[in-house]
């Protein structure tokens, strides 16, 4: 039973953390509207055609600094979350056949999504302080705020799969 719509939900919740997990969640602009920044989530960054270099100060949330002046910020936290609900939500497909764990484990990865959402506004403030910019919003940032609704209506699905099983039972 894994063509069940909570399956098409789960699988487009993880497939959302992944690509979020590869752009760029936001970008820090100075007052000219010149780009001073770029936050991923992801830990390895690309460099540019220009080259990159990366920084020495282990206390800096700087992972590369390009050529033209601008930073590259990818914060563990982000990450890490990203991927421990990415990997909950792919796991969580193949557990159909165990409809209470795959229950909680579906409400569990959509908290996390929600504290990536924290963690994520936290982290924005912060860095919004220390380069003293604006910061701009990609609408990939909305990727992880999507994939927790997908995975709570992937819940609500999973429980009326087992109130349904439970009525079939109570009939035999």
């Amino acid at each position: 039973m894994i063509q069940r719509i909570q399956t098409i939900y789960l699988a487009v919740a993880a497939l959302l953390c992944l690509a979020c997990l590869c752009l760029p969640i936001a970008s820090f602009t100075d007052g000219q509207g010149e780009v001073m920044g770029t936050l991923f989530n992801l830990w390895v960054h690309i460099p540019s055609p220009i080259g990159s270099t990366i920084t020495t100060d282990a206390s800096a949330p700087v992972l590369a600094q390009e050529a033209a002046g601008t930073h590259v910020f990818t914060p563990w936290a982000l990450f890490g979350l990203l991927v421990i609900t990415t990997t909950g939500l792919i796991f969580d497909i193949f557990l159909f056949r165990q409809r209470l764990v795959q229950s909680r484990l579906a409400l569990l990865c959509g908290i996390l999504l929600i504290g990536w959402n924290i963690v994520y506004g936290i982290f924005l403030y912060i860095l919004k302080g220390q380069l003293e910019a604006d910061f701009q919003l990609t609408p990939w940032a909305a990727f992880p705020a999507i994939a927790a609704i997908l995975s709570y209506l992937a819940f609500r699905a999973i429980l009326k799969d087992e109130m349904l099983v439970r009525s079939l039972d109570r009939l035999r």
